[in-house]
């Protein structure tokens, strides 16, 4: 089981994962993430770097269980966090005219 889950107040979702599943995902993200079999982006662990794309089923190594999790995006695969991230970027750009995602994001 994972230490701690929180998500995102803007969470970012695939368009794969519809508003109706959200809660039985969330639910099982933080009780049994191997049969969540989803994508999420979270705060980059290393600081020199800004987000980072895990399997969820990752959530279950040792390492992973003593961490503090912020899930800011979740998707379907890994090609749809791809896009979550560009669109995260996109947002950004838009509003604050550089790439700071940490900063944008408040993580």
């Amino acid at each position: 089981m994972v230490k701690k889950i929180t998500f995102h107040d803007r969470l970012y979702l695939g368009e794969s994962i519809t508003e109706m599943k959200l809660d039985k995902l969330k639910k099982k993200l933080e009780k049994k993430p191997l049969l969540a079999n989803v994508y999420l982006i979270v705060p980059a662990i290393n600081p020199h770097d800004q987000l980072e794309i895990l399997d969820a089923k990752q959530l279950i190594q040792t390492f992973y269980r003593e961490t503090v999790f912020l899930v800011i995006g979740i998707a379907a695969n890994y090609e749809e966090a791809l896009l979550l991230v560009e669109q995260i970027v996109q947002e950004c750009l838009e509003e604050r005219g550089d790439c700071r995602l940490r900063e944008y994001l408040s993580c």
